[in-house]
């Protein structure tokens, strides 16, 4: 078959694009023809000191890609596939310290300290309190008098409050995480006219606030994860810095991720009604899942190659960027039957929304999926009549977050 036609100067990363839509179309031209393509940027356009990256979109090859880390590396130039162009090599470098962006072994050592804090007992533990949270935030919205958004009202509350359960800051305190994490990713949106800088100073808000934590756990040990992380003596332990990168990166994969799973799960239960009135009527264990695959909350993430190897049937140089198009595998129909639709009864759902299996597979699934499963009942008891007050939910303009900036709902008859 010959190879696709694409529109001169396309990329999948182009926040622009993924401004408006997730490119499925593309996509899926690439996995019939070229699974593995080399996509031409201009040189530096993506904050590296390069002239592209090859996308991958067929399901196979990111799980082979994701388990392959000796291979495919996230330390060499983050896992973030595209930053702002003329970004300076020491401020990706610096990135190199938060987890998502290591290798074994280093990667290894850090994820057992601190899965530690997302032990099926811990999660467990969570559970009625994150319930009574949960029916609380549906209550609290059904009770307002006309359209609201749901993602500031509903989708937001539950991610941030699990956090500060689990992590044990005050609840009071979770509109400084919202909005530091908020500024971190929203760069590319020019309707927050966020600068880089912007960014780089709400993370730095955010690795202060948990390394004075982890400074106060040390003097006065308490009972929460933030004691087990840092103050366990015979285990290891995280130092402060460690901390405070790890409590950055589970601002936002803790909380932009499934916030952005609930949103556009819930848009997909209004666009899909027989969907909806399934879940009320049955509430199906499969739906959490679904819901992930469906919205693919992180679009992409990049590895680069560490030796010249094959992929796809491409050869990819040593230092070639490779990025891994989640969106694209959770569509593939070699793996998923009807993939283009949303079904919370799939079973089996091998989606690679919490990532492409081996050493990064998401740390926080299991908290993740009990969040979607706890805010859907909540809703489906509390607002069962809730519709869209507008059609088309906002989007957030990203090179690499499938996000949704607004989603205006209503309870009110049509």
């Amino acid at each position: 078959m010959p190879c696709p036609a694409l529109p001169d100067g396309f990329d999948f990363t182009d926040p622009d694009l993924l401004h408006h839509r997730v490119p499925l179309p593309e996509f899926a031209a690439l996995r019939r023809a070229e699974p593995v393509r080399w996509i031409p940027q201009p040189h530096g356009l993506a904050g590296f000191a390069d002239d592209g990256y090859w996308a991958v979109t067929r399901h196979a090859d990111v799980r082979y890609v994701s388990t392959h880390p000796e291979i495919f590396s996230s330390y060499l130039n983050t896992a973030i596939i595209r930053f702002k162009e003329g970004m300076d090599r020491a401020s990706i470098d610096a990135q190199r310290l938060i987890l998502l962006n290591m290798d074994p072994p280093e990667h290894t050592r850090v994820r057992q300290i601190v899965q530690r804090g997302f032990t099926p007992r811990a999660i467990r533990a969570l559970e009625d309190r994150l319930r009574a949270r949960a029916r609380s935030i549906a209550s609290a919205a059904g009770a307002r008098s006309g359209p609201f958004d749901f993602v500031t009202e509903v989708a937001c509350e539950l991610p941030l409050q699990a956090i500060a359960e689990l992590i044990g800051f005050p609840q009071e305190d979770r509109s400084k995480i919202f909005d530091w994490s908020n500024k971190m990713i929203a760069y590319d949106d020019p309707e927050y006219a966020i600068t880089a800088e912007v960014g780089a100073e709400s993370a730095a808000e955010i690795i202060s606030y948990a390394m004075n934590m982890a400074a106060e756990r040390k003097r006065c040990p308490a009972h929460d994860i933030v004691t087990t992380l840092v103050a366990a003596e015979d285990e290891g332990n995280l130092n402060s810095d460690e901390f405070g990168f790890f409590v950055l990166m589970l601002a936002v994969a803790g909380n932009e991720t499934t916030r952005n799973a609930i949103t556009h799960g819930m848009h997909a239960f209004l666009t899909h009604p027989e969907q909806w009135d399934l879940f009320k009527r049955e509430r199906p264990g499969t739906t959490a899942e679904e819901v992930v695959r469906w919205a693919t909350p992180v679009n992409s993430f990049q590895r680069t190659a560490t030796q010249d190897t094959e992929l796809g049937g491409q050869h990819i140089r040593k230092g070639d960027r490779v990025g891994l198009f989640y969106a694209s595998a959770n569509h593939d129909p070699e793996v998923f039957a009807s993939p283009d639709a949303f079904d919370i009864t799939r079973d089996p759902n091998p989606h690679l929304g919490f990532g492409g299996g081996g050493p990064h597979y998401c740390l926080g699934k299991s908290l993740a999926v009990l969040e979607i499963d706890l805010i859907f009942n909540a809703v489906a008891d509390t607002l069962p009549g809730l519709r869209l007050a507008d059609a088309d939910p906002r989007r957030l303009r990203s090179a690499w977050i499938n996000g949704v900036k607004e989603l205006q709902v209503t309870t009110a008859p049509a």
